[in-house]
């Protein structure tokens, strides 16, 4: 069942869902919540490489870290790929469910804010890490503390027995992808 406005304002004044910094009257939407885009951004270095081996790279010497101030322009390429990050950081309990949606608006003009990563499980405790696109043809420039994404929530039937404590839980910066290390031990003990 997914919640409305009433619900979710009741499950954030009583701190079962956490979101912070959080300004009720200017992010609360019908079914969900305005979140705002940081102004940290992970890219790809340009390498010469000819693919990217998923069983041994470690992506964070592939890519860098960089810093937008909130009010300047960062410009997306058209086809360029970036990890952005919410400016809040969300809580959820192990009965809520949250998902994770682009903005009509931005998705207009050619913005995408999640390529795969949309669902946000129960027990995470972090800020979001977004994979945001420009599937246009021209650059746009977008801009730190922007509204950009917009998640909703569904409660569960029951509370989940194993809340998310994966790789990424407490993310603070747009981390560069743990592939490497899910793929070594998915292959660990499997015969050709």
């Amino acid at each position: 069942m997914m919640l409305s406005d009433k619900s979710i304002r009741e499950y954030i004044k009583s701190g079962h869902i956490k979101i912070d910094p959080c300004d009720l009257e200017q992010q609360l939407g019908t079914v969900g919540m305005d979140l705002r885009l940081s102004g940290s951004f992970r890219l790809f270095k340009t390498t010469h490489k000819t693919f990217i081996d998923l069983t041994k790279e470690h992506f964070d010497t592939d890519t860098e870290l960089i810093e937008i101030p909130i009010g300047e322009r960062f410009i997306l390429h058209p086809g360029e790929f970036v990890l952005g990050m919410t400016i809040e950081n969300v809580e959820l309990p192990t009965n809520i469910v949250g998902r994770l949606d682009g903005r009509s608006s931005l998705g207009r003009i050619g913005i995408i804010v999640h390529s795969t990563a949309g669902r946000v499980d129960p027990g995470w405790k972090g800020r979001l890490t977004l994979e945001i696109s420009n599937i246009g043809k021209l650059p746009i420039a977008i801009i730190p503390g922007m509204k950009f994404c917009y998640i909703t929530f569904e409660e569960l039937t029951t509370p989940v027995e194993k809340a998310y404590s994966g790789k990424y839980i407490g993310s603070k910066l747009p981390g560069a992808s743990k592939i490497d290390e899910e793929m070594k031990k998915s292959l660990e003990g499997v015969k050709a």
